[in-house]
């Protein structure tokens, strides 16, 4: 896999990237997501700490992938600050490319990698999903969290997710998606938050990955996980709400804590899920 940049492949692809480089979502992010990992958590209590339920996510989906050897080959697309990447190497000794928009989240990745004694394992990638660089039939795992709803063409990121995945290989990811029985319109005030017109759902995962040579292993789902993590980021920061408005302003705080609120309100009123999910490309 080179290390060139390629060009942005979609509008909502500059958007997402000039959102993350911000020094205000990157403080956000890193104080109040948990730092290491920037995805939904799976958790024990509604009062536990973000950092260790996103954690306990990481380990919930690497039990599906043991036996993977030191040999093999892992792609992290949309890897944020690259925890995943480094708990897989550290799990499993394999190889890990962490690709990734955003450059201010690859510097702190690339300087908790070093911190970590894992460059010769985890390597960081500036690059666009929608456009992996590099060759066919390179990795023996694709893993995503919570990433793919930020882009504008959702099934160019399956067929390149396909195209670069060796014959058996595995795709595991998460996502924020829409019910299959969404109605029309109820999740526009989440939309407008994330400048995107819709979000993906079970179905559409399905239906794509099947047309792209997929076979579904399963599907963990864990509605409730979605609205408990949004609870849980929006609690955090209304708790520390003075000390993050020094730091990232007071409208982009007032945003953000409405737009959580709308993903909390969403959920609780059945619009929303979230999950694992597990395929495997055929043979």
């Amino acid at each position: 896999m080179c290390d060139e940049r390629p060009s942005i492949s979609s509008p909502v692809s500059a958007t997402t990237e000039a959102y993350y480089d911000s020094p205000e979502a990157d403080s956000f992010y890193a104080d109040i997501w948990g730092g290491e990992d920037i995805h939904i958590g799976v958790y024990e209590s509604e009062t536990e700490e973000v950092a260790r339920a996103s954690a306990r996510t990481v380990e919930t989906m690497a039990i599906r992938l043991e036996g993977l050897g030191a040999d093999q080959r892992v792609l992290d697309i949309g890897a944020g600050y690259g925890g995943a990447g480094r708990a897989l190497a550290a799990r499993f000794g394999c190889r890990v490319d962490c690709l990734n928009l955003s450059e201010a989240q690859n510097e702190r990745n690339r300087q908790l990698t070093r911190e970590a004694g894992q460059g010769d394992h985890v390597r960081v990638v500036h690059a666009n999903f929608e456009s992996i660089p590099g060759p066919d039939a390179v990795y023996d795992v694709v893993w995503s969290q919570d990433a793919i709803l930020h882009s504008g063409a959702r099934e160019r990121v399956l067929s390149e997710v396909a195209r670069v995945l060796r014959p058996g290989g595995q795709f595991l990811f998460t996502d924020p998606m829409q019910t299959d029985d969404c109605p029309p319109d109820v999740l526009q005030p989440v939309l407008d938050r994330i400048h995107l017109d819709t979000l993906a759902s079970p179905g559409f995962y399905r239906k794509n990955l099947t047309s792209f040579g997929f076979e579904e292993l399963a599907f963990v789902e864990m509605p409730d996980q979605l609205r408990a993590h949004y609870a849980r980021v929006r609690q955090e920061l209304e708790a520390r709400r003075e000390e993050m408005v020094q730091r990232c302003g007071v409208d982009y705080v007032s945003r953000m804590l409405e737009g959580l609120g709308h993903w909390v309100a969403a959920a609780a009123r059945g619009h929303l899920t979230w999950g694992i999910f597990h395929f495997s490309k055929r043979r």
